[in-house]
């Protein structure tokens, strides 16, 4: 795939876009096992090398990929994007468009209600934008206890599907607009990339033997940890590398998915007790 060509083709979009179905399908369709995929992204600055889309970019290109290895009969769904995600931690840069946490939480809210309503019992939300993670992690269970829904969360990097593709200091710093997102995006749409642009800046955190000091280990806006934009090494990039983290992930998250579905919540719980096969004897 190059270019735009995985938005609105592939596997994801002609077999498995929920919305081009009409809503006599929808109504027919058998929904106790299906997965509905809904990709959670930002638009916020990355970098004076990158597009504000890039995070939603990756996690559309991500799920192309990912369903192109998904079985023809596998009961999972995809929705369209929610583009805008919590980016205050950007606000200040130019071209950053965030939603405030409550517009965000009550946004996952409608849309989760709208699938109950449908009779739809799964929910998976794709997420791709660090900013997100700590309030989705919340709806999650907020959506699980207000619709009854088996609501799931899922990182791309939980799959990792970058490890062996970067150094040890892009794993540890490179959080944003660096050496992965950047070969991606590269990939994906080259021509909304300017490499000639791209720096390498490494946030400064604190090495101790006692504690691991990483971002999320306090609350922080990037202009705290970045002068440029960016927490990693955006000169390391190359398409080709961006090209083989999507092959790498495609299979990997198209098995997490089918993961996800087959899962059944019921099944956490010990068998119950059951009546001894010995009683007391009488007194």
């Amino acid at each position: 795939m190059s270019g735009l060509g995985f938005r609105y083709e592939g596997n994801a979009y002609d077999r498995r876009f929920l919305p081009r179905l009409t809503t006599g399908e929808i109504a027919a369709m058998p929904k106790d096992d299906a997965l509905i995929v809904l990709p959670v992204g930002a638009v916020e600055q990355h970098g004076p090398h990158m597009p504000v889309f890039t995070d939603t970019l990756i996690g559309e290109a991500l799920m192309a990929e990912a369903f192109e290895h998904l079985p023809a009969d596998a009961p999972i769904w995809l929705l369209p994007s929610v583009g805008y995600g919590k980016s205050t931690e950007h606000a200040e840069h130019p071209g950053t468009i965030t939603l405030s946490a409550r517009t965000l939480m009550a946004v996952l809210e409608d849309i989760a209600a709208s699938l109950a309503r449908s009779g739809f019992k799964k929910l998976l939300l794709f997420n791709t934008h660090g900013g997100n993670a700590d309030l989705l992690g919340m709806m999650a269970r907020e959506i699980r206890i207000a619709t009854g829904m088996a609501v799931y969360r899922l990182d791309p990097g939980a799959v990792g599907y970058s490890e062996s593709f970067t150094d040890d200091e892009e794993k540890a710093s490179g959080i944003h607009a660096g050496d992965v997102e950047t070969s991606l995006v590269m990939a994906v749409c080259p021509d909304w990339v300017h490499p000639e642009r791209a720096v390498r800046e490494m946030p400064n955190f604190p090495r101790s033997p006692s504690f691991s000091f990483r971002a999320k280990s306090f609350a922080w806006t990037m202009k705290d940890i970045s002068a440029s934009g960016i927490a990693g090494d955006a000169t390391k990039a190359n398409p080709a590398r961006g090209r083989a983290m999507l092959d790498r992930a495609g299979p990997l998250l198209a098995g997490a998915l089918l993961e996800i579905a087959a899962f059944d919540m019921g099944s956490l719980k010990e068998s119950p007790l059951r009546e001894p096969s010995y009683k007391a004897s009488s007194v």
